[in-house]
């Protein structure tokens, strides 16, 4: 497994745990170190756990040297990342040195596994590459290259593995396909092991999320029609929802997808199509509604507070771009917090998990509380951007009682607005009409 990030020691510790012997490699010496000590580099859901035990047991291996890792290696995955380039295309960069040392370092017969989210054709640039690398040592050891795309959601990525929908695995050759199926027989039932070629393994990844992103966007196109009309999301999406040919999944109004996967791989697929010379608008509409979707919120806070941020103090709870995972990468609070930061709030958050990445990524004004309570101590207002299952467990009365001016904007409609009322606060959702307690509303 070339790579231990979110994808590749997931992937490695779950391939371990149906029995396979795996060896986890990487170039940074401090994460392989401390995954050798028993350490966890990274937060997900019952990970910690399923390393542990297979390391116990011998089946999972950690090392810095990829030629100790293919040493024997009948399979080799591709786990490395594909950030997004410049002009919105994955960097392939680090997969094709990836696919070099492979070259370099492999001594028999391997199949290649493209784990990575890459664009369609990067399978046959892979191939290329490891083949130019085993000519320049003057040696022909077979070697073929698969599509096997992860459909991973960061939170639930053990789960995702063990019980997942499907397999998408691409293969141009034949018995190479049918090798890295084997390795799932396992795990899921063979009818859910979906053989094709390499080309649609890979554009099966980015058409996956690229509607699961027009789904979010919809139903939060829709959610500021009904703050226009004054209905209400929750009501739209369940009634919606309830329809089986369109299933209440991603249909919950909020602040807009972020994470990994949905900004870059939308972005990506926008790239791929038109180097083809095709425009995809529906996908084109999905990043514009996502990106609008938070500057309508920040204006709606801005509205709502008088139109003058400056010397008040804006507590949020929520940082990570989605609970159970501590991710800060495209997370909606990072572009949040800075634009209210830059029209002179105070701003102050709290995340259970994120701490410590989200003080990395956000701007540097930005102040951190150890606790929620704290957090929201003399605020003028209360975002709620991540909805973690804390948030809603603590006593809303408290809270509003703590702050300044009891206002709360529950960008993620993760509270009960009638609650949020009775406990005296304003409360103001994502596609909901306006909750104003009576004292205030006499005021």
């Amino acid at each position: 497994m070339i790579g231990t990030g979110y994808v590749g020691l997931v992937t490695g510790a779950c391939l371990a745990q149906a029995g396979h012997d795996v060896t986890c490699t990487d170039r940074d010496e401090a994460k392989i170190a401390t995954l050798a000590g028993g350490g966890i580099p990274i937060y997900e859901d019952g990970l910690a756990e399923l390393v542990d035990h297979n390391r116990s047991q011998g089946r999972l291996r950690f090392t810095t040297r990829l030629a100790q890792a293919l040493e024997g290696a009948e399979v080799a995955f591709l786990a490395v990342g594909t950030p997004q380039g410049e002009n919105g295309s994955a960097d392939l960069s680090h997969v094709l040195e990836a696919a070099d040392e492979i070259g370099r370092a492999m001594g028999g017969p391997l199949v290649v596994v493209q784990k990575s989210t890459c664009p369609v054709g990067t399978a046959v640039r892979v191939e290329a590459r490891v083949r130019l690398a085993l000519a320049a040592r003057g040696v022909r050891h077979p070697v073929a290259v698969v599509a096997n795309p992860e459909f991973l959601r960061e939170g639930t990525a053990v789960r995702d593995f063990l019980e997942p929908d499907r397999v998408v695995v691409g293969a141009d050759d034949p018995a190479a396909g049918r090798l890295v199926a084997s390795l799932y027989l396992g795990i899921v039932p063979s009818e859910r092991i979906l053989l094709m070629d390499r080309a649609s393994a890979e554009l099966t990844k980015y058409a996956a999320n690229a509607f699961l992103a027009t789904k979010i966007s919809f139903i939060n196109d829709i959610a500021h029609l009904c703050e226009l009309v004054e209905a209400d999301v929750e009501s739209v999406r369940r009634g919606i929802g309830s329809d089986r040919r369109i299933g209440p999944a991603f249909l919950a109004a909020g602040i807009g997808y972020g994470g990994s996967c949905f900004p870059k791989d939308v972005k990506a697929l926008l790239n791929t199509a038109e180097a083809v010379g095709h425009r995809p608008r529906i996908v084109e509409a999905t990043e514009a509604v996502n990106r609008e979707q938070r500057e309508r919120q920040v204006a709606k806070i801005i509205r709502c507070l008088g139109g003058d941020l400056r010397g008040k103090k804006i507590a949020v709870w929520g940082a990570a771009f989605k609970p159970g995972t501590d991710d800060m990468r495209e997370a909606p609070s990072i572009e949040i917090t800075s634009r209210l930061l830059g029209r002179g709030a105070d701003v102050v958050v709290y995340d259970p998990v994120a701490m410590e990445q989200a003080r990395r990524a956000m701007d540097a004004r930005v102040q951190f509380a150890p606790d929620a309570l704290s957090c929201a101590a003399e605020a003028h207002a209360l975002v709620l951007l991540t909805e973690w299952p804390e948030f809603r467990g603590l006593d809303l009365g408290a809270v509003a009682a703590c702050m300044a001016d009891p206002v709360l904007f529950d960008f993620r409609n993760a509270l009960d607005p009638e609650q949020a009322v009775r406990s005296g606060f304003a409360y103001f959702g994502v596609g909901r009409m306006p909750g104003i307690p009576a004292h205030l509303a006499a005021d």
